[in-house]
């Protein structure tokens, strides 16, 4: 029974000494999720250890919703205005802006490859569901990577930054 203990604190001591390759990420990708195409801007943080990483990440998903009621008009004298289409009344211009914007966290777990690829699988929640995808990523940069990731109703490709 000692034995074990002394080993768990020589572990315990080990680890913390061991090389950890910590530092953030940022990503900005062109993305569709759940057939809404938009852009995604987030921030995370690498976990590396030798070739394997855990990235877990969170952000915001951009996108250009749906309105039917209100709609922007160009008028003869080349001005543009909001209007309801309910009732044909101006309205607001903030109310033709259809932005929206989407929270989403994910994490992703990668082993690289031959020093400038990055391949592995992740999981990205936003709304009510978690989807499974696969990533690769490749060195463009010593700090910046050309990345896309795959999966049930969900897709991107964009870029990520290591600082």
């Amino acid at each position: 029974m000692k034995s074990y203990f002394f080993v768990a604190v020589a572990a315990a001591v080990a680890l913390p000494s061991t090389a950890l390759a910590n530092s953030v990420a940022l990503e900005a990708n062109a993305t569709q999720a759940e057939s809404i195409w938009g852009g995604e801007l987030g921030v995370g943080y690498n976990l590396s250890k030798g070739p394997f990483t855990l990235r877990p990440m969170v952000g915001a998903f951009i996108y250009q919703r749906d309105n039917n009621r209100y709609y922007e008009q160009t008028t003869s004298t080349g001005q543009t205005i909001c209007r309801d289409s309910t009732n044909g009344q101006f309205a607001a211009s903030e109310r033709c802006d259809n932005t929206a914007v989407k929270a989403y966290g994910k994490i992703e777990a990668t082993v690289t490859l031959v020093g400038i690829a990055e391949v592995g699988g992740g999981a990205r929640y936003s709304g009510d569901k978690v989807r499974p995808y696969g990533t690769a990523a490749f060195s463009i940069l010593p700090k910046l990577k050309v990345k896309a990731n795959a999966g049930a109703e969900y897709y991107a490709v964009g870029l990520l930054a290591s600082f």
